[in-house]
């Protein structure tokens, strides 16, 4: 039993590093648009979407949440609250119901509002012409969303095409997803102040999600070396390119940016 286990993470660890490989020194790094342009409009909509999809970024980042009767929409938060005229955990509403709410947003003194997309209305919309990078997460501690996720990747032919990345801050989400489907790349994200540069050197996963405040040169130049693509998001907006214009010089491959048009013009892209 002892060796079939360790056969098995062998071919897991091996197939994983296969997907994706280090950063050549002539490949420019990808924009992923954090919540789709969440700068000009509400985050998570099929407008702020659109805007990103229209600025030519590499990759639509979407946080998904799982409904009461298991459909998955794009919102970053367990609750309701925060972007929506909803109260609430995600989890506690029917995806009907979940419709019944508007997220609410303000720009240039005016409040705009649109009704919270599904991720089926999402690849719908964008799977012929756009990227993906998708956060998962257990759902009341439990693996749930992985089945439905990449059954519904499969019915839009994203997969095949390779034009999906798939993250989490869950080691136990991403195997579940590598078991599903082995040729999607994969990022293990670190969260702020926890990120481990021995552990994320060792880890299966080609893709490395680290914040921009654990983002050293040395800490880039290791993974790189270990045949990992560091991909870069922030917590801070009000540092946020400074922070990019900090880590530029140092290689990494990916920028989760709230700002396209700054970053594009600071990648020159």
């Amino acid at each position: 039993m002892i060796k079939r286990t360790t056969l098995l993470l062998l071919m897991f660890c091996l197939s994983l590093t296969s997907i994706v490989l280090a950063k050549p020194d002539d490949e420019e790094p990808i924009i992923i648009a954090h919540r789709g342009a969440n700068n000009r409009f509400n985050e998570h909509t099929l407008t702020a979407y659109k805007l990103a999809s229209k600025d030519g970024v590499d990759y639509l980042e979407i946080d998904l949440r799982m409904t009461k009767d298991h459909e998955l929409i794009a919102m970053h938060d367990a609750t309701l609250d925060r972007t929506t005229d909803g109260k609430g955990k995600v989890s506690d509403y029917t995806l009907n119901e979940i419709k019944s709410f508007k997220t609410i947003g303000t720009f240039h003194n005016k409040t705009v509002s649109e009704e919270i997309p599904s991720l089926k209305e999402i690849l719908k919309t964008f799977a012929k012409n756009e990227n993906f990078y998708i956060e998962t997460r257990k759902v009341n501690n439990q693996l749930v969303m992985e089945e439905p996720l990449v059954k519904l990747l499969r019915k839009y032919d994203v997969l095949k095409t390779k034009r999906v990345v798939l993250q989490s801050f869950s080691k136990e989400s991403l195997e579940k997803l590598w078991a599903l489907a082995p040729t999607i790349p994969l990022t293990l994200l670190y969260r702020k102040g926890e990120f481990d540069l021995k552990q994320a050197m060792s880890t299966p996963y080609p893709i490395i999600g680290i914040e921009s405040s654990d983002v050293t040169k040395d800490v880039v130049e290791e993974l790189h070396k270990a045949g990992k693509k560091v991909h870069v998001y922030f917590t801070n907006k009000q540092t946020q390119i400074a922070e990019q214009k900090r880590i530029i010089k140092y290689g990494v491959d990916g920028y989760f940016t709230d700002f396209i048009k700054e970053t594009q013009q600071l990648l020159q892209k």
